[in-house]
């Protein structure tokens, strides 16, 4: 059998349409770089017809040199009223430089007549002469068929009919489009297995929305019905509810089901290009995501902590590091002091597990959580507070005192004003910074304070806040939780802080972020204490 599959990454045309997304000119060619160096058959980078910025896009990246991929103009059929050989939309399409282009057509009956307002037999002679105008000029098309199972379940014969004018025109990958998203697995196999059937000669191929949660299932199941083409984006970003997820659809059709998508070797690259994808688009990558989520390969109930630590395929079908991502064991009251003993030992090998350090540490977390913290989400304290039971924590900075003001109603925008007095070695600073509220000015102020002591301070960047109440019957005296996740853009980590005070707790959360990313660019020589 042929397992080879091509994969199309519409993540610069599709998801570009997602709600909250918009790529520059620069973050797309940072995207066709990565998607590149994954090994991702096509590209698709946008339509240069209807957008400039992509017509823009595209003559940049003319002058790069793609190792792996192939790069994709996007455009539609002729309109039914012009000439496809006049047609100045088909022309930037062509002018865009690519081999290949990816020309959309109607392939559904009602559509054409409702959606087109033309004849169903003036559709087929649009399709055979736009796929032929780019064929004549030297270019390979791939006809995505839109609506095509809706199309198919109205007038099967019609659908169809597209689907041969198009090969019969020289389109060689003709893709099945469920546009809506509304199709269910069993039916676009049972359609896709009657294209494949028909067009023998053809690579038929399968591009899925997510309207009903199942475009990673419709396009599996498509391929189990013969597809070799698929279609998706990564993070499955997209119109309304998204498209097919690649990030999914890869390992699971590569290492799962033995198809053959990107080299093997680059499959541990999936997390780090999801995330660079994700850090791109201003987005956080969901904990729960298969595969590249941060909780894909996390575990919190003891009986499970544990069974992984012995036996790791009683709850991971693979391993973490084949596609890029790392083992997680929670730290909870449901983790188990085994599991515990086992993260404590991963972070410091020389610590023996039954050791007096190590009975410290659980006696200290254990103190912790009975005052309200939560290490569960929070790796990056729980490595500062085992770092301090074994007595080689060195604080990069002393707060010596900080003072918040807030402002009602805010002035020119600003809520709150925080002046902080800290303490680098033997040298004092102040700085001051206003917020809309006071742990923003509070950030900005120990920012300023530190960055002429620490400049890589600018690279951290805060992506999520988060306050729970721990002891609601308390009412505005209650203690509070705060967690505060930070990125510098290579690594993302997570701090939490307690206190009934919700400033104290943002500070103690805050100064946990800022300790840990200095401590990880092992910048000791100003530390407080030497």
């Amino acid at each position: 059998m042929n397992n080879k599959l091509e994969v199309l990454d519409t993540t610069l045309r599709d998801g570009a349409q997602a709600e909250g997304i918009s790529f520059s000119k620069e973050d797309k060619l940072q995207i066709m770089r990565l998607l590149d160096g994954f090994g991702i058959t096509f590209i698709e980078g946008g339509s240069p017809a209807s957008s400039p910025k992509d017509a823009e896009f595209f003559a940049l990246a003319a002058q790069t040199e793609l190792q792996s991929s192939s790069l994709v103009a996007f455009g539609s059929t002729a309109h039914p009223d012009s000439d496809a050989f006049s047609s100045a939309s088909l022309k930037a399409v062509a002018d865009a430089g690519t081999k290949y282009v990816c020309i959309y057509g109607k392939a559904s009956a009602s559509q054409v007549t409702e959606v087109l307002k033309t004849t169903a037999e003036n559709n087929l002679k649009i399709i055979a002469d736009t796929v032929k105008y780019f064929i004549e000029n030297g270019k390979e098309v791939i006809f995505d068929a839109e609506h095509f199972f809706d199309g198919y379940a109205e007038n099967p014969e019609y659908s169809l009919k597209c689907l041969e004018t198009a090969f019969m025109s020289g389109a060689r990958r003709l893709v099945l489009c469920d546009t809506n998203g509304a199709n269910l697995p069993d039916y676009v196999k049972s359609a896709t297995q009657t294209a494949v059937t028909s067009f023998p000669d053809a690579v038929i191929g399968i591009h899925c929305h997510n309207d009903l949660g199942m475009a990673v299932a419709c396009t599996v199941s498509a391929v189990q019905g013969g597809a070799k083409h698929i279609q998706g984006t990564f993070l499955g970003l997209g119109e309304r509810c998204g498209n097919a997820n690649l990030s999914t659809l890869i390992p699971t059709l590569q290492l799962k089901m033995g198809y053959s998508l990107i080299p093997p070797e680059k499959m541990h690259m999936l997390y780090p290009v999801a995330k660079a994808v994700a850090e791109i688009s201003n987005l956080t990558v969901p904990s729960y995501f298969p595969f590249i989520g941060s909780g894909a390969f996390a575990h919190k109930a003891g009986t499970h902590a544990d069974a992984v630590v012995k036996n790791s395929s009683t709850f991971e079908f693979i391993s973490p590091d084949t596609v890029g991502n790392k083992r997680r064991i929670l730290l909870s009251d449901m983790a188990g002091r085994t599991a515990v003993l086992n993260k404590i030992h991963n972070l410091y090998p020389d610590i023996a597990k039954e050791s007096k350090q190590a009975r410290s540490i659980l006696a200290a977390l254990k103190e912790a959580e009975n005052n309200g913290y939560q290490f569960e989400g929070a790796d990056a304290s729980f490595i500062i507070l085992t770092q301090k039971c074994l007595g080689i924590y060195r604080p990069f900075f002393k707060l010596i005192n900080f003072k918040v003001i807030n402002e009602q109603p805010p002035v020119a925008g600003a809520a709150a004003l925080a002046v902080i007095k800290i303490q680098v070695g033997s040298t004092l600073a102040t700085a001051n910074g206003e917020g809309n509220g006071p742990v923003h000015a509070l950030d900005i102020a120990l920012r300023q304070a530190l960055k002429s002591f620490y400049p890589q301070i600018e690279s951290i960047s805060l992506i999520d806040y988060k306050v729970r109440v721990i002891n609601g019957e308390a009412a505005t005296a209650a203690k509070v939780r705060v967690l505060i996740t930070s990125s510098d853009g290579a690594e993302t980590w997570t701090t939490v802080g307690v206190s009934s005070d919700v400033v104290e707790a943002s500070w103690i959360a805050l100064c946990d972020s800022v300790e840990y990313k200095l401590s990880k660019n092992n910048i000791q020589e100003n530390a407080v204490w030497q």
